[in-house]
């Protein structure tokens, strides 16, 4: 109520009438004071004093990578802690549940939350691919999902998601107007990649074409294996020694790609550039510190939750795709090539 009568200028006594629908507030006054609760996510009370939210449980559903602990993903760990931001100003009680996937993030098994009834009244979808068999049983539940960095091959959910092809464009511009005519791509991978990494190879070879640059070189493999962007990135550089710059798929494949470039003899950034994607909280700690897309992650959580709200009170709006821009951090990784 605090945070109402500031944002709208009344007191709280005034907001204490609107929320409660009492007389004594001009329309013009009550009108004002809605809208600022409406936007802050609050709602009035009803006549049990309760609050009047259009959903009451929501079920979190986060994907398992094989090689780690969902509560140490570096990327999701921060869209969840704006979901428990969201959710708790909300007073939304939240249901968490994990779900192992495999390197393409596609569900290797179901989550039990799905599985039984009444669980929640709402879903959130964090980083996978909503597969056929999973599609079905949320379709069973007849309760709406929201896909958070996660995506579906039918276009019916609405969705949060980092605007990758607009993100990489602008990455690898970057690194053209630095002097760079040789880019690499790490991270595709041919017919297998997740759709965002897709996305960012589009946006890599559309900046590339839109300079005028013929040559691209893409390096195949999965961004959770370690191993495989290691040897992915030691076969680029052996057969293209003339490389100047990688943009990495995301920041952990950077990282890598940076590690492995160290045992190959080539210095960062005096020998090759880096850029990754996403910036996540090792992209600052790393030597050199990694020049990189900001994505506003937990912006993404608070968002999805927003999104989920506005399904259940208006099942049948057209879908909402929203997209964040992500923002070029410059650090320590990239180095002009003067002409």
């Amino acid at each position: 109520m605090t945070e109402i009568a500031e944002k709208s200028g009344v007191s709280l006594a005034t907001v204490s009438l609107v929320l409660r629908d009492k007389p004594g507030v001009g329309a013009e006054t009550r009108e004002r004071v809605m809208q600022v609760a409406r936007d802050l996510g609050y709602f009035p009370k009803n006549a049990n004093g309760l609050p009047a939210l259009p959903i009451t449980n929501v079920g979190v559903i986060l994907k398992e990578e094989p090689h780690l602990i969902p509560q140490a993903n570096r990327f999701y760990s921060h869209v969840v802690a704006g979901i428990e931001v969201a959710c708790r100003r909300r007073n939304l009680n939240l249901f968490y549940a994990t779900m192992t996937v495999d390197a393409n993030s596609y569900p290797l098994e179901l989550p039990r939350i799905l599985l039984e009834e009444n669980t929640a009244e709402g879903f959130l979808l964090l980083g996978a691919f909503l597969s056929e068999p999973l599609r079905q049983v949320v379709a069973r539940h007849s309760v709406p999902m929201i896909l958070v960095d996660a995506y579906a091959v039918e276009d019916v959910y609405d969705a949060v998601v980092s605007d990758n092809v607009k993100g990489a464009y602008e990455a690898v511009t970057y690194l053209i107007r630095r002097g760079h005519r040789h880019i690499a791509f790490v991270g595709s991978h041919p017919d297998a990649s997740y759709p965002s990494i897709r996305e960012r190879q589009c946006g890599y070879r559309q900046a590339l074409a839109d300079a005028q640059i013929a040559e691209s070189y893409c390096a195949n493999c999965h961004i959770i294996d370690t191993a495989e962007i290691a040897q992915a990135t030691t076969a680029l550089i052996e057969a293209h020694p003339h490389i100047t710059a990688i943009f990495a798929a995301n920041d952990e494949t950077a990282i890598t790609v940076m590690e492995t470039l160290r045992s190959l003899g080539r210095q960062i950034p005096d020998d090759i550039s880096v850029v990754g994607y996403d910036d996540i909280d090792l992209a600052s700690r790393v030597s050199p510190r990694l020049t990189t897309m900001q994505v506003d992650k937990a912006e993404m959580g608070r968002m999805a939750v927003q999104l989920l709200i506005n399904r259940v009170q208006y099942p049948e709006s057209g879908l909402v795709r929203v997209m964040l821009p992500p923002r070029l951090l410059e650090r320590d990784s990239v180095r002009t090539i003067q002409a």
